[in-house]
């Protein structure tokens, strides 16, 4: 007797030899139709659909290949295909399974010229439906060609390219927000008829170019202008709800029946008008003076290295969680993207791509219709069983064109990431390019620079660059003083000298530098550990002589009396890294520092600072730790350990891993000595003086309250940094549960 999977071969093998047979009967294949479909992250990936006698189906990841994919994707007007993924995993989809045992070279011009079992022939199931990820490069002249013979049913558009053409006027603006729309379509720019334009299909274009809405405009100018201007209309209509993400997702209707020039007679080419984000809307001045900070009470962004991308972060009940990527699409990720004053998506993250968070996950499975005002507004389950923080969803949004990168450049690097920086700027009458001073140079101006770069993380800031190609003369230095909090969109948005340049060591070798990287650390101190292992103990100070002499006693210890005995606050630190690059520290071993009494060596001189502060945030007592021993404590389940400092071996802590400084290490503590009796507030600060570029410096703090009695110390109610509205006690304002759509 035949077992089923036995059938299920055998049924195969005869589906694929009758296939072949019929295929090399009939040298003219049937025309069909692809789409993209389920849940999408990306407008060029999805289920992939065939559309055929009326009638949309999928495909069967049966024999599917890459070369099929290329096939898809290219009959589609994409370039080819960056992957394909069996198992249903864009959802399952509805209908008839039109091809299975799909066998292609990848030098066909259609799927339906690839072997198969033939249209409709087909033993799967939709827990077997393929999809596709395509390059979302276009082909240049693609032209999209639909089956007449089914001209009732909708499409998506296919076009090689949308761009706003400005007026005169308009041009002069940064960023352009106004202008005829264009599309690309077989190589030449055409315009569209305004006739059936709506505005839910202007705030798809407005998205697209990186605006959260579109606006009305001033039409009389533009119908001047649309007299003069030579007409070239494209053929067909567009039809979007608005809750698109990009073009492409929009539906089409029939061709329009071109006439010579007279397809728009009772309208003129569309004018699409946007709003930008308060981050790009030009002040007064044209100018953009301040920097760029999130102004939203509910969302965030966290861990991106560029503006517009990060970690999705709510703020429930005062406190700020991550969302599940469960379900996370497109249509949720615009909705992050418009309500943090951004365009559409372009990508939805999923698996933790742009770091770990901490702390809750608030959302789960959801799911938006693409038009709420915030994401709080969706649909979701608020029990996130099973979910964890390697499965923390992300965005990438559309941003405008704002052409910051034109006004820097990196010079001399041996790769396009490094340089010396050079800065356009206005000398004499004329526009030059020079360099920066380096005096204050540091790794919070190298992150403005990698960030209007797009060039991603800052993992140095160089104060000399003598190295790099390039004579460099002293007076060539355009930009001296810089000083940036980290948040600007450009350099010239921080605190610096401006026309007024100062100095001191001249410019040439001592000319500011960076090198830029596409991931970085994200270093975050376990609140939990510290409030656990907190406690007070008098040790003599002959014992003490090693710390005395790496400072890490108060300073009346200076003229203690050697049998005297200090106070000391002692506590454990666990240091987790949740970001996407091992953190490393920035001096190489030849020049770490010895230290004779106790028998290593200083990688850092200060890697975290403890304080105890009053309450009004006067500090009444320090600490600091060297990373003496910077290395892979624990690590979590399948990450293998690197760092291991023994025997003078490598420093660092892996991405998934954490250090522990245990309480009873020289140095783990605060001196209280002098302390009087009261409330306090005990804080710790990880790599305090930026020595090492992250991710997000939020975290890095973390806070307690902490009462002393005399005799006995309790800290309580510990917080880390940016996890909260509000770093106080009192309670936090925010998002409650009730606020929440939930089902």
């Amino acid at each position: 007797m035949l077992r089923p999977v036995a059938i299920h071969c055998v049924l195969s093998t005869l589906l694929s030899l009758w296939a072949l047979c019929n295929a090399q009967s009939d040298s003219s294949p049937p025309v069909i139709q692809l789409r993209l479909d389920g849940v999408k992250r990306k407008h060029y990936e999805g289920r992939l659909e065939v559309f055929y006698k009326g009638e949309w189906g999928t495909v069967c990841d049966d024999d599917f290949s890459i070369s099929a994919a290329h096939v898809a994707c290219r009959e589609l007007g994409f370039l080819d295909a960056q992957s394909w993924l069996p198992s249903a995993k864009y959802g399952k989809g509805e209908g008839r399974i039109w091809l299975d045992n799909v066998h292609c070279t990848g030098g066909e011009k259609s799927l339906a010229q690839c072997h198969s079992n033939g249209l409709g022939v087909s033993d799967c199931k939709h827990s077997e439906d393929v999809g596709v990820m395509c390059n979302q490069k276009r082909i240049p002249g693609f032209r999209f060609i639909r089956n007449q013979a089914n001209s009732e049913e909708t499409f998506p558009v296919q076009v090689e390219d949308v761009r706003l053409r400005a007026t005169y006027s308009q041009r002069k603006r940064v960023p352009i927000t106004e202008g005829f729309l264009e599309v690309k379509d077989g190589g030449k720019w055409r315009q569209i008829c305004n006739e059936d334009w709506t505005e839910q299909n202007s705030k798809v274009i407005c998205g697209m170019y990186g605006f959260p809405g579109e606006k009305r405009f001033n039409a009389r100018p533009y119908k001047l202008l649309a007299k003069r201007r030579k007409k070239n209309y494209w053929g067909s209509s567009v039809n979007c709800t608005g809750n698109e993400a990009d073009l492409s997702e929009c539906n089409m209707g029939r061709d329009i029946v071109l006439k010579g020039n007279s397809t728009c007679e009772k309208g003129m080419p569309v004018v699409v008008s946007c709003v930008p984000g308060r981050a790009f809307a030009p002040s007064v001045n044209a100018g953009y003076s301040k920097a760029y900070r999130v102004e939203q009470p509910l969302v965030r962004l966290r861990g991106g290295a560029l503006i517009g991308e990060g970690r999705v972060e709510v703020l429930k009940n005062g406190v700020w969680g991550t969302v599940c990527d469960d379900n996370w699409n497109i249509r949720a990720a615009t909705v992050v993207c418009r309500e943090l004053g951004f365009g559409s998506a372009k990508e939805a993250l999923t698996g933790a791509r742009l770091g770990k968070g901490s702390g809750s996950v608030h959302m789960n499975e959801v799911e938006c219709s693409g038009f709420e005002k915030s994401l709080t507004e969706c649909y979701f389950n608020r029990e996130a069983l099973g979910c964890n923080h390697e499965e923390d969803a992300a965005v990438r949004c559309n941003v405008p064109a704002m052409g910051f990168n034109n006004r820097l450049r990196l010079n001399g690097g041996r790769n396009p990431f490094e340089g010396r920086v050079e800065v356009l700027a206005k000398r004499n009458g004329s526009m030059v390019w020079g360099t920066v001073c380096s005096d204050s140079w540091g790794t919070m101006e190298a992150i403005v620079v990698c960030r209007q770069l797009g060039l991603g993380f800052a993992s140095n800031a160089f104060q000399e660059t003598w190295y790099w190609q390039g004579d460099v003369s002293a007076d060539a230095v355009v930009m001296s003083g810089v000083r940036c909090s980290g948040t600007e969109l450009t350099l010239d948005q921080c605190l610096h000298h401006g026309k007024h340049v100062l100095c001191p060591k001249g410019g040439g070798r001592f000319s500011a530098g960076v090198s830029c990287t596409q991931m970085a650390p994200d270093l975050v101190l376990s609140a939990q550990a510290v409030e656990q292992t907190t406690y007070l103990e008098d040790r003599p100070m002959y014992m003490l002589q090693c710390a005395h002499e790496e400072h890490c006693l108060s300073s009346s210890a200076d003229t203690a009396d050697p049998s005297s005995y200090r106070r000391l606050l002692r506590f454990s630190s666990q240091i987790h890294n949740n970001g996407q690059a091992d953190f490393r520290p920035r001096a190489a071993h030849h020049s770490w520092v010895w230290h004779e009494c106790h028998k290593h060596y200083h990688s850092m001189e200060v890697f975290t600072h403890y304080d105890l502060l009053t309450l009004n945030g006067t500090k009444v007592a320090e600490g600091h730790k060297a990373s003496f021993c910077l290395e892979d404590t624990y690590c979590d389940e399948g990450i293998q350990k690197r760092y291991e400092c023994a025997n003078f071996g490598a420093q660092g802590i892996t991405v998934g891993c954490w250090d522990t400084y245990r309480h009873d290490i020289d140095c783990q503590w605060i001196d209280i000595t002098d302390l009087k009796p009261g409330d306090y507030i005990f804080q710790v600060v990880i790599n305090p003086n930026f020595e090492v570029a992250e991710s997000d410096y939020t975290n890095n703090i973390m806070k307690c309250r902490s009462r002393y009695d005399g005799q006995r110390i309790w800290t309580y109610n510990c917080i880390i940094g940016g996890s909260r509205s509000s770093e106080t006690e009192e309670p936090f304002p925010g998002l409650h549960d009730n606020q929440l759509s939930r089902r």
